[in-house]
This record gives structure tokens, sequence and C-alpha cells, in this order.
């Protein structure tokens, strides 16, 4: 007996593909969360160190395009009980809107995505987006009681170590806490965008997604992350030290205000792209993957 034209086209469609139901729902869910975003985006857009956050779900999606063709081979099982998980997870986002609380909301969004991936195909494609997933993590923006004391931190470190160097170089500079003191009596204050946590806090994203697609030993992928913390220590170091030169050798505003002082922050960036990188290769070509132990 032939199939129904019906049951073949279903047969034809992609097991990834999605019913109009499912589309729906997922309409209907960005919606609602058009205010959450918008509250999340007042963040990103505010807050110089999580600026990163507009790209992360974008990079995100790309990553869960890598693994589309294991997914047009998975059966979608939707968990029991998953769509009413994804009802739980409306009350906890109207909480978070109340509280105005934006890493709660942050980490609401999260799991609200995950609970969606969990009741319209199940925990296999979960299980298959997981970097996907908790690559949305850096999305979330940090509490500031968290942060503030490692801005400080940082401030005060690279202002010492800034001081040091240029002392070893002959340089006469003094620092009083984060302001550093140049001949003439001009000041240089170490600000936050100086003390490494910007890049520090948007190289992480950028180390993790590296580690993820060009490493496939589990220590090398660690290593390369961890790579990230001299790597923005270091550059903003050294934007720090160039700034007080070009301040003493030309003038504070040439070094401090202008398109010179927009674009150290962008080679900062790149800088540490490039390095990142390099140490891939390098771990690559000092101990081949064969020498390196149990890949994922």
């Amino acid at each position: 007996m032939d199939a129904s034209p019906e049951a073949a086209a279903d047969d034809a469609t992609p097991r990834s593909s999605f019913s109009r139901v499912e589309l729906a729902l997922i309409g209907a869910l960005v919606v609602v969360w058009i205010p959450g975003i918008l509250q999340l985006a007042s963040i990103w857009s505010s807050v110089e160190y999580a600026s990163h956050g507009f790209l992360v779900p974008l990079v995100a999606l790309w990553a869960a395009t890598a693994h589309r063709v294991e997914l047009s081979g998975l059966e979608p099982r939707p968990m029991p009980g998953g769509r009413l998980l994804l009802g739980s997870m409306a009350g906890l986002y109207l909480l978070a809107l109340a509280m105005r609380d934006p890493t709660f909301l942050g980490l609401v969004a999260v799991a609200t995505v995950a609970a969606l991936v969990l009741a319209l195909r199940g925990a296999a494609w979960v299980r298959r987006l997981q970097f996907s997933l908790g690559f949305l993590l850096f999305m979330v923006p940090l509490p500031s009681a968290w942060v503030t004391p490692v801005i400080v931190w940082l401030q005060l470190l690279v202002s010492n170590a800034a001081v040091a160097i240029l002392r070893e170089s002959g340089v006469a500079i003094f620092r009083e806490g984060n302001v550093l003191v140049l001949p003439g009596d001009v000041s240089l204050f170490v600000a936050e965008a100086c003390s490494g946590i910007t890049s520090l806090v948007t190289l992480l994203p950028i180390g993790v997604f590296i580690a993820y697609f060009t490493e496939s030993v589990t220590w090398r992928r660690f290593v390369l992350v961890l790579t990230v913390i001299p790597v923005a220590l270091a550059g903003n170091l050294l934007r720090v030290i160039l700034t007080v030169i070009l301040s003493t050798e030309v003038s504070v505003e040439y070094a401090t205000e202008g398109p010179l002082h927009d674009w150290a922050g962008v080679a900062t960036y790149l800088v540490g792209c490039l390095v990142l990188l390099g140490v891939g290769a390098l771990m690559r070509r000092w101990i081949p993957e064969r020498e390196s132990g149990t890949v994922r």
C-alpha cells in the first residue's frame, strides 16, 4: 500500500525543522521577552565591560549551527513536563523584571532558552548544544558588588606595575592611589577602562570560543582560556605605559583624548586574539594531539 502524500511530506521534513505550533511558541516567547531584552540591553550599552553582551547571543547561535548536521539526525524527544518547566521560567522572568536585577534576569534568560530546547526537542539536543547554551552565560551582567573590588585591585596592580617599569626606564613618576603624577605636576588617573577589567571580561568569551573550536584536547583548552588573564593585564599595562610616555613627550590631551586613545583599546583586543591563536598554534606544534592524552 502506497504512503499518503502527507506521510511522504512528513518523512521528507528534516527532524530539526520546527512545526507551526513550535514557531508560534518561539515567536510568542520572543515578544514576551522584549521588556527583559531591553533591560539587559540598557546594561550592555551603559557598562563598558558588559558591552560584549550584544554579540554573545549571535555568537552562540552561530556556534549552534556548527552542529546542524548532528542535530538533523537526532530524534526530537521533548522532555515530559518540559512545557511546564518553560511555564515556571515565565514566573521567574516576571520576578526578575520586578526586582530589576540584571544578573538574575540574565540567568533566567539563559535558563529559559535551555527550557525551550528541552520542551521542544529534549535532553539530547541540550547535550549537543551545551557549548552554545553555556556560552550564553557570558551575556549575563556581572553583579557590581563582585566587579567593583576586582576593578580597584586591578587599578592598583596596573598602577604599581606601570610606575615600577617606568622608573626603571628613567621616567620620574610617582603614584598616589590610582593617580600617576608626572613631571610638571601633570596627573593621570588610571580609570576602570585602563585597569584591565574590560579586556579581561571581553577577552574571556573570545578565549573560550577559540579554545572550543581550535582545540580538541581538554587541558590545552584550559591553558588557552587561562592565558586570557595575563594577556588582558599585560595589554592594558602596556597601554598605560604608552599613555604616560606620550603624555610626557607630546601632551596629556594627545595621549588621553581623541582617536589614538580609542584605537589603543581596539588594538588591545586584536593583539590579545592574535596572542591566543599563537599560543594554541605553539601548543599544537610542540605537543601534537597524539601525545596530549584524551581528546573530546
